[in-house]
């Protein structure tokens, strides 16, 4: 029990790093999984804002020789960092939880004691059995609410793959730890290395994810408080940024050196002032920013009731937390529930679908108050320790059933499966032409990059070719995909410039010269090589007329693409012998998947039917029937199986 209560952040550490381990995801997942692995592994440049420290980091230990695959390793990554974090947290607690009284806006009796006091001999903690079961109420308060952070549900899940969030975490942690350390220092030697050391940190936080400056409103509340505005407070305020812009600015200059290496993912090609300061802002995501108070109320409605399955009971114990706080230490209150309430106040103002990640600080606050709350039950007359303790377990307890099947991944190959195959599935040399960003063009950087898998195939991401720096990409990517269309790619780039400067631009010419880039990269290559179209395309833009195909040409459904091919003969294709693997648990993600195969495997089924081929169409309507029993089989196809 006495390395427990030495050890005590560093045994939880290991504990949910174990635990940690049986839900990690084997290989790629949805969204940006694929891309950061592939930026990781070759020291590309990832999208907006570029996160230079999660790059560097990632590069330099998956050079290490672990007996896994690169995705496996960059995914223990994640499990390091967050495991890491909670061991931070929990140590961060704790320190509160030692200087309390600090947080009270007062000074303690200890602090004000004359030097005759001092000398009179004090009792220590090992000696006093009150002062030493007050320091294991401390240790079990903060061990249980890291453990409230570790299996809340969107926390645990940043420690399954590979996310910038997983450090962006491990920072914000160590950010709030040196915060805290050189508040509490400054009551005792108030010396300005301490927070020279938060600045450093500070610092890092920006070169990973901008939303660190969430943080700042409450660090700003807690310094001021201790020093007030005077001349000497920001003197020194001035010096933690002289220590912070050179860290920054040293970090981020990553982005232009390597961007003039062009590495083959070099999202935003930040070669200048002007390209740096357009990706480091993400701009090209501030339209979703601050768009409309209905989009502000659909994110808090979500907000609310997530929260819930967040944390389950748990969030008793927070709301316990914040009232105890509030009369016990109110500093230490208003510094968690300002951070709180500019996390919510600016996530919710954020209109995309994967919002939850943007309210992990929020959650952080939550969790920090029911370590509060633990404190205050455990402290409460009338009630056994042993009791509470077991209440407490009890409340992990049903937090761990409930998200633990959320938050793992270890059975998730629909990914792997679903881009692998598809790539296998089309010819050499072929053009793959999609935006299926977050279920497979992400994927495909990691086996292109990285395992250099049917690296002869060229994909093509119909949404990037709105932006200028990816026709250099594509140029790095493969010289004679836009051969024939040089000319067009000028007038467009031209025509673009204003636009992506914020200045005034004609919509009409950007669209026009967009839609005939498009068509003439078919017309281009088509006599080159095989051209495919992913079904998003067929069922969207062409449905509404944004993309045609040039005159003479048609499409023919294949195994997962459409494949555009002169005149209307017969097509054959291949038997439908893939494999792809579907877990139990279902998300939006999985579901997509799902219905993008059984689109073009119906379609396929149809397309052999109108050529009189009844046999092979069975074996398309089987093979839905067999791997994908949730889509919705046209009743004309469900004819011929009866027959």
């Amino acid at each position: 029990m006495k390395y427990f209560e030495k050890y005590y952040y560093l045994v939880t550490t290991l504990f949910v790093f174990i635990v940690y381990m049986f839900t990690i995801a084997p290989s790629v997942v949805q969204i940006d999984s694929g891309e950061l692995a592939s930026v990781q592994a070759t020291l590309g440049i990832a999208h907006p804002t570029g996160y230079p420290l999660f790059t560097i980091i990632g590069y330099i230990f998956s050079l290490l020789p672990l007996p896994v695959t690169k995705i496996f390793q960059l995914n223990l990554l994640a499990s390091i960092y967050c495991s890491a974090t909670v061991g931070i947290f929990i140590y961060t607690i704790k320190l509160c939880l030692d200087n309390l009284s600090l947080f009270a806006g007062k000074r303690t009796s200890k602090t004000r004691k004359s030097k005759s006091k001092k000398k009179k001999k004090q009792i220590s903690e090992k000696e006093n059995p009150q002062n030493k079961l007050s320091e294991i109420i401390k240790i079990i308060s903060a061990v249980f609410g890291g453990l409230v952070l570790a299996f809340s549900n969107t926390f645990w899940f940043q420690s399954t793959s590979v996310e910038v969030y997983s450090l962006h975490l491990i920072l914000i942690t160590l950010i709030m730890l040196t915060l805290v350390k050189a508040y509490v220092l400054s009551f005792k030697n108030d010396e300005i290395n301490t927070w020279l050391l938060f600045a450093v940190v500070l610092a890092l936080g920006f070169t990973n994810h901008m939303t660190t400056l969430l943080i700042l409103p409450g660090t700003a509340y807690l310094y001021f408080s201790r020093y007030k505005i005077n001349q000497v407070s920001l003197k020194r305020v001035l010096v933690m940024i002289l220590i912070f812009l050179p860290i920054l600015i040293l970090v981020y200059s990553y982005l232009p050196i390597r961007a003039s290496q062009n590495p083959i993912i070099n999202w935003g090609n930040p070669i200048d002032m002007e390209t740096i300061l357009r990706h480091i802002s993400g701009k090209q995501y501030q339209v979703w920013l601050f768009s409309s108070m209905e989009a502000a109320k659909k994110q808090f409605v979500y907000f609310i009731e997530a929260l819930p399955l967040e944390f389950y009971i748990s969030l008793a114990a927070s709301v316990i937390g914040l009232f105890f706080s509030y009369i016990k230490a109110k500093k230490l209150f208003l510094f968690l529930i300002i951070i709180f309430l500019t996390t919510v106040l600016y996530s919710i103002n954020y209109d995309i679908h994967d919002i939850d990640a943007y309210f992990l600080l929020a959650f952080v606050m939550i969790a920090f108050f029911s370590a509060l709350g633990a404190v205050k039950l455990l402290t409460l007359k009338g009630f056994s320790n042993q009791v509470i303790m077991v209440i407490l377990a009890f409340v992990l307890a049903i937090q761990f059933y409930f998200n633990v099947g959320k938050a793992n991944q270890s059975n998730v190959y629909t990914f792997e499966d679903y881009t692998t195959e598809l790539m296998s599935s089309v010819s050499n040399n072929a053009i793959i032409f999609s935006y299926q960003w977050d279920f497979f063009i992400s994927a495909s950087y990691y086996y292109q990059f990285v395992e250099d898998y049917r690296t002869d195939v060229k994909i093509v991401d119909k949404e990037l070719l709105r932006r200028s720096w990816y026709y250099n990409q594509l140029n790095n990517y493969d010289p004679d995909l836009l051969n024939g269309i040089q000319n067009e790619i000028d007038q467009f780039l031209v025509a673009l410039q204003p636009f992506e400067r914020s200045e005034n631009f004609d919509p009409n010419k950007l669209e026009n010269l967009y839609r005939t880039i498009m068509s003439k990269l078919i017309t281009t290559n088509i006599d080159k090589r095989d051209f495919y179209i992913a079904p998003e395309l067929v069922e969207q833009e062409m449905k509404r007329g944004e993309f045609v195909l040039p005159q003479g040409y048609s499409l023919v459904p294949d195994l997962f693409l459409f494949k555009v091919v002169k005149g209307n003969e017969y097509v054959p294709a291949a038997n439908p012998d893939f494999k792809i693997r579907f877990p139990e648990k279902r998300n939006h993600y999985i579901d997509s998947i799902e219905r993008f195969i059984g689109t073009i495997l119906s379609n396929r089924a149809a397309y052999e039917i109108r050529f009189g081929k009844t046999e092979r169409a069975k074996l398309y309507v089987q093979k839905i029937m067999s791997d994908l029993p949730d889509f919705r089989i046209p009743p004309q196809l469900q004819q011929i199986i009866k027959n």
